[in-house]
């Protein structure tokens, strides 16, 4: 007899099902947009080097750093997820780098252009940046999509803590996250929030903090949860090959999420549950598995746990850092 798990029910609010539910079964694929933008952390705005974990080739695929065009990308990004997954709709992904560090008419001749290309199949809008990228203005062209697409605000909380975002260079505060987390109350964009677990000086309940944080913001729809991993290429990288630190090997990052989803409100959609670099630019760790074996491990000894999200969920109204 199977298991939940073997018909596809899992006992977090995972985004494949939310995808299938909201687009009534079709078969929706994320096709990533590179506009080149920069970082203010790494063109000295801020700072130089940008944060101390990125390489951004690390998080781009090889086929969109070759192309030159957005067209270009999205056109073959669209025919590949046609061919290769059955893709019937898309959400264009604007992912490298900071996608809201330019002027805002600026911004919205390069997503105007994206969502032109072949706009029947496109049903939803996603732009990452970071927080202190966001204004007024730039939300209030985001949401003039919402008519016409989903759109979502993906901003990087990374850690809740000022001291280690301070050590990794990220070049602003987390009270700039919060802001920016507010100035897009009830507007029609949603936001999506990436953290970072497995700073090597962050303690374990330190992490589990952060559930407490994302969830006093109603506005935040979607999260990805990523374990630290360090690449080629990156800051953090150079250091740990100088002089390793402890990262989480997999089943230690499991047994750590399945205490976190449990904290998270139940209506939050988890859009990831770890990151995975190209193993050609990943140092460590490597846990020798594939993306989708991870996946399946990590989804296996959480229904074996009994995780189920929100069961240790408590209402917050505010958090001190």
């Amino acid at each position: 007899m199977g298991t939940p798990l073997d018909y596809g029910f899992k006992n977090y609010n995972h985004y494949g099902a939310y995808l299938k539910n909201k687009y009534e079964g079709q078969r929706v694929y994320k096709i990533i947009a590179d506009a080149g933008f920069t970082c203010p952390n790494r063109d000295g705005s801020k700072g130089y080097g940008g944060c101390t974990y990125c390489n951004v080739d690390s998080f781009t695929p090889e086929l969109s750093r070759k192309l030159p065009t957005i067209r270009e990308q999205i056109e073959q990004g669209m025919e590949r997820a046609f061919k290769n997954y059955r893709a019937e709709k898309f959400i264009i992904y604007f992912q490298p780098n900071t996608n809201t560090y330019a002027p805002t008419h600026y911004l919205k001749m390069l997503y105007d252009e994206a969502l032109s290309i072949n706009t029947d199949s496109i049903v939803g809008l996603s732009v990452g940046t970071r927080p202190d990228c966001i204004d007024f203005e730039k939300l209030a062209l985001l949401e003039s999509y919402s008519d016409r697409f989903d759109v979502d605000l993906e901003m990087g909380m990374e850690s809740i803590y000022d001291d280690t975002l301070l050590k990794i260079n990220r070049g602003c505060s987390h009270q700039e996250f919060v802001n920016a987390v507010q100035l897009a109350q009830n507007t029609k964009v949603d936001i999506c929030v990436h953290t970072i677990f497995g700073f090597p000086w962050e303690t374990h309940d330190m992490m589990l903090r952060y559930a407490d944080e994302i969830n006093r913001f109603p506005q935040i729809k979607f999260v990805k949860l990523h374990h630290l991993h360090i690449v080629k290429g990156s800051i953090m990288g150079s250091k740990y090959s100088r002089d390793p630190f402890k990262v989480f090997t997999i089943d230690e990052y499991t047994d750590f999420i399945a205490e976190f989803i449990p904290l998270l409100r139940p209506d939050i959609v988890l859009q990831r549950l770890f990151g995975l670099a190209d193993l050609d630019l990943l140092i460590a760790p490597n846990w020798g598995m594939k993306k989708s074996q991870i996946q399946s491990y990590i989804d296996k000894r959480l229904e074996e746990k009994g995780i189920v999200q929100g069961s240790k969920y408590q209402q917050v109204s505010s958090l001190i850092i």
